[in-house]
């Protein structure tokens, strides 16, 4: 699925507050160091994930599920396998009344559970990753994907 970069770069400045379903306190895993640069560009990320409830990620408490969350969050993003992501959709829409965005990771799609929230009028993302298309679309993708910081007209 093709999205623009305006698109991309409006979902990306709405949300306050992302639910990250999947994610690890591993912090060699790609959940743990998307949800910390999300926190690092002042995101609020509430981890959710069964296997760490209780335990505390980026000073927030981790929920064994949606229905854990106390409060709204804007967009749900999915760490999740393809075949998970119906269950999480239909508690997401069940939940959280003013949801905006569901944004399914690289290799997360999921086209009838993405039919199912995009008729609710939640904009839906499969297959990308917000922490490469905010670096991306702000300014802060360099070359090799890293910024250096180093300004050079070397090669």
């Amino acid at each position: 699925m093709t999205y623009s970069d305006p698109v991309l770069k409006d979902i990306l400045a709405l949300p306050k507050r992302i639910a990250a379903v999947g994610v690890s306190l591993n912090p060699i895993r790609p959940s743990y160091f998307v949800a910390r640069y999300l926190t690092l560009k002042g995101f609020a990320v509430v981890p959710v994930n069964p296997a760490y409830a209780g335990k505390t990620l980026f000073d927030e408490k981790v929920v064994a599920d949606l229905s854990e969350v106390e409060g709204d969050v804007d967009m749900v993003d999915i760490f999740r396998r393809s075949e998970a992501v119906p269950p999480i959709v239909d508690q997401a829409l069940e939940v959280f009344p003013k949801l905006q965005t569901i944004w399914m990771q690289i290799g997360v799609e999921h086209a009838e559970a993405a039919a199912k929230a995009q008729a609710r009028g939640v904009t839906v993302i499969q297959n990308r990753c917000p922490k490469i298309e905010y670096q991306r679309l702000f300014g802060e993708l360099r070359m090799g994907g890293f910024a250096t910081g180093i300004i050079s007209s070397k090669l």
